[in-house]
């Protein structure tokens, strides 16, 4: 007698390693990292603090905190105290471009971050394998510090967060994941082809309705929450929401040339 077919069964965690890895790093490091080095040395040392390379663009970092003292600006005082130490310091600290994506403010959060990493970066992690995957983060980490820097290059407050790089996945699982069979598509392939479709050029991507209310929703909720921020208890401070866009556009941009599925007919 024939035995009858069975089919094999999902994972119930079906994360792909690299994502996996990530989120461990940035809960670690939120756990044990200013324990182990000291939540001074490490903000200091591996933050992103714009003004460091203010003198680039021409801003002297310590007349601007002055000038919001004499207007009484609320917590001048203390801004006043950073730019001057920064200045003394003297260096830009290059590295921050990228360590600044593994320090959190708080535990919502990293764990937010996280949430979030797991939904998109999931999904690019599988089309794009692990070292791929891996680039894009990098790339849409230090978009997102550029994009803080050009848009802030007299700010002294401390910026950290993987808010931009999980920015540059959401982006890069938008130019594959809402085409039809895609994983978000109107129907699905299975598992394995759903990301192996070629990916569509970036008109028709937006000119998809579905993608195109996710962007517009995308930027709504990030300038709502760069102006409400304090309110929502994710940080102790304003959202970077510029360094956010810098991350998005990345990974928007960066995906044809990071992508190893072959281009289709009239891409």
């Amino acid at each position: 007698m024939q035995a009858p077919v069975t089919q094999p069964s999902e994972p119930v965690f079906n994360v792909p390693s690299a994502v996996v890895g990530l989120v461990a790093v940035l809960l670690l490091v939120h756990a044990f990292g200013g324990w182990l080095l000291g939540e001074g040395w490490i903000i200091w040392e591996l933050a992103f603090i714009p003004g460091r390379f203010g003198s680039f663009f021409g801003v002297d970092i310590v007349a601007l905190a002055e000038a919001g003292l004499r207007t009484d600006e609320e917590g001048a005082d203390q801004l006043l105290a950073l730019a001057r130490a920064i200045a003394a310091d003297g260096e830009s600290k290059p590295w921050t471009f990228l360590t600044y994506a593994f320090l959190h403010g708080s535990w919502p959060h990293v764990l937010l971050n996280c949430v979030w990493l797991t939904a998109f970066g999931t999904a690019v992690a599988r089309r794009f394998g692990a070292l791929r995957f891996l680039v894009l983060m990098v790339l849409a980490a230090v978009g997102g510090s550029v994009g803080h820097l050009v848009t802030q290059p007299g700010a002294v407050l401390p910026m950290v967060g993987a808010s931009a790089a999980v920015s540059g996945a959401m982006a890069a699982a938008l130019r594959f994941a809402f085409q039809p069979g895609a994983p978000l598509g109107i129907y699905r392939l299975d598992e394995r082809s759903a990301y192996l479709l070629p990916a569509l050029p970036l008109r028709d991507v937006l000119a998809e309705r579905r993608a195109l209310a996710f962007v517009v929703i995308w930027f709504v909720l990030n300038l709502a929450s760069g102006l409400a921020a304090p309110e929502l208890g994710l940080v102790d401070s304003s959202i970077a929401w510029q360094a956010h866009i810098g991350g998005f556009l990345v990974g928007l941009l960066t995906f044809p040339l990071l992508d190893p599925v072959p281009r289709g007919p009239g891409n």
